[in-house]
């Protein structure tokens, strides 16, 4: 729980009352690799922060998947438009690696936000961060080539790209697994 604090204590400072409420409302679960945190379908009742592990955000498909989004160590995750409307996921969260998650449920968010002095802008501040991060992506996919992609990546998450199946990093930056393995040979 160390590393959620750390987290906002960089991000906005908190009080030992607003973590007390905060962290009063979080709850560790350990995953095993590949466990799906949700499914088509479903809600997300969740908004994780990762102290441990990774995920991947992707719509399934009969043949491939098509992964839209990787989750690393001290980061969130969650099918946030859906937490955020209460309504069912379009796509599918699940684990790359064993994952300790610390979790929080909308309601308990709700509650953090009423009865701290700092929820809202925490909130916000995910909130934000968490757009950034889709702008980011969209930006990418309209005006980047794959191997532009991938190097950034790459740049990025070094340390975590071995954690990635080549499929699911293909997926991500659209290409095909053989097209990535001339990228990687390409630029090694």
């Amino acid at each position: 729980m160390e590393e959620i604090k750390q987290y906002f204590e960089q991000l906005v400072g908190i009080s030992a009352s607003d973590w007390d409420v905060f962290s009063s409302q979080l709850k560790k679960v350990e995953y095993p690799k590949k466990a799906k945190l949700l499914k088509v379908g479903q809600t997300e009742q969740h908004l994780s922060f990762i102290e441990k592990g990774s995920a991947r955000l992707f719509f399934p498909g009969e043949e491939n998947d098509v992964t839209f989004w990787f989750c690393f160590q001290n980061e969130f995750v969650s099918a946030y438009d859906s937490f955020i409307q209460q309504l069912p996921s379009s796509y599918q969260i699940e684990t790359m690696s064993p994952a300790i998650l610390w979790q929080i449920t909308y309601e308990g968010l709700q509650t953090v936000y009423k009865t701290t002095e700092i929820g809202n802008t925490i909130g916000r501040l995910v909130a934000e961060n968490l757009y950034l991060m889709k702008a980011g992506r969209e930006h990418s996919l309209l005006r980047e080539t794959a191997e532009e992609r991938y190097l950034a990546l790459f740049k990025k998450y070094p340390h975590f790209l071995q954690e990635i199946p080549l499929k699911h990093l293909a997926s991500y930056i659209g290409v095909t697994p053989q097209a990535l393995s001339r990228i990687r040979k390409r630029i090694s």
